[in-house]
């Protein structure tokens, strides 16, 4: 049973890190419990599933992982200005505070102050981690197809 290969259908229990490419850890479990998701579940975005495919458990794999395939070029787009009167009055207005909006449906957006000029604030609405190269280390612990109980 140990020879299951990382597929979609199967419960993966892992350790992993994501890091710069200068090494400074971002997330990760090597000093942790491992984590164990679903193949499918989203728990990891399908761009990484993609790297744990094939893999079996006690394989180990480091892998350099481009913007394109963790979370995106930057987009200027994505950049956006407001007037200072459309926060509330008590906000502190700087670079670098992170802000949540809520978008058309509802959904939550973050977005972090890239800049401040007179009654402009100008928020980044890109994926702190966009236009980054990461390492994404990841040693497998065990696969076993999805659903089955202990």
């Amino acid at each position: 049973m140990k020879e299951l290969p990382v597929d979609k259908g199967t419960r993966v229990t892992l350790h992993f890190a994501l890091k710069f490419d200068s090494g400074e850890v971002i997330d990760g479990n090597f000093d942790k419990a491992a984590a164990t998701l679903e193949i499918g579940d989203e728990s990891l975005p399908e761009n990484f599933e993609a790297y744990l495919m094939g893999m079996k458990a006690g394989d180990k794999a480091s892998y350099e992982v481009p913007p394109e395939n963790g979370f995106g070029q930057r987009n200027p787009n994505n950049l956006q200005t407001f007037k200072r009167h459309e926060f509330s009055a008590d906000m502190v207005l700087e670079a670098g505070v992170m802000i949540s909006f809520a978008d058309a449906r509802q959904h939550e957006l973050p977005g972090v102050i890239s800049r401040v000029e007179g009654d402009e604030v100008e928020v980044d609405f890109n994926h702190p981690l966009s236009g980054r190269t990461l390492i994404f280390d990841v040693e497998i612990v065990d696969v076993e197809p999805a659903g089955q109980t202990h």
